[in-house]
């Protein structure tokens, strides 16, 4: 992370004429993308919510990252959860593609880790979806919310489970618990 950052900061320093040698050119651009990451993820770290915590496999790739969200409340305290968040070349005219890795019972994520998130989609009708002004912060605390607040059976992707609370709440519980057990300790 610092690496990409000094690089930024290193390239903008550069001044001079330009070399018609190409490969020397094209090693010293850098996207937008990540010009916008290394400015976000300073934001995210400095607003991180204290049941997450972020973590950067390569640190000179701020497009690729992961999220572990463990609930202090709720039907999934207890329960260490991992996401994988991919940054793609079009940030931030399009949103991060977001994919939960620990297998979980939950009306908003599907089991092979799909997630209904609406300020995840691209285009949405309610008008909460991604926009341009959106940050990796509010995917961040969207994901967070999912545990807490943003827990939606009315419009669930994991139909099987909103039913599942809905007939039964305690039995819904144990197999959170069971979940969270087997996979997300």
């Amino acid at each position: 992370m610092l690496t990409l950052a000094s690089k930024l900061k290193r390239d903008d320093g550069v001044k001079g004429p330009r070399t018609s040698n190409a490969a020397s050119d094209s090693t010293r651009r850098v996207s937008i993308r990540d010009k916008l990451l290394v400015k976000e993820v300073a934001e995210l770290e400095v607003n991180l919510p204290c049941t997450c915590k972020v973590n950067f496999p390569d640190p000179n790739k701020l497009h690729y990252f992961q999220l572990t969200v463990t609930p202090d409340e709720g039907y999934y305290q207890g329960g260490k959860f991992q996401f994988e968040i991919e940054v793609p070349d079009a940030y931030n005219m399009v949103p991060p593609k977001v994919k939960c890795l620990t297998r979980i019972w939950h009306p908003n994520i599907t089991e092979t880790g799909e997630i209904c998130l609406s300020l995840l989609r691209e285009h949405s009708i309610d008008g909460t979806g991604w926009a341009p002004t959106r940050t990796l912060k509010d995917v961040v605390w969207g994901l967070n919310s999912l545990f807490t607040d943003l827990l939606n059976f009315d419009d669930p992707l994991n139909i099987e489970a909103a039913e599942h609370h809905l007939r039964d709440k305690e039995d819904f519980r144990n197999k959170v618990e069971d979940y969270i057990k087997r996979y997300a300790r």
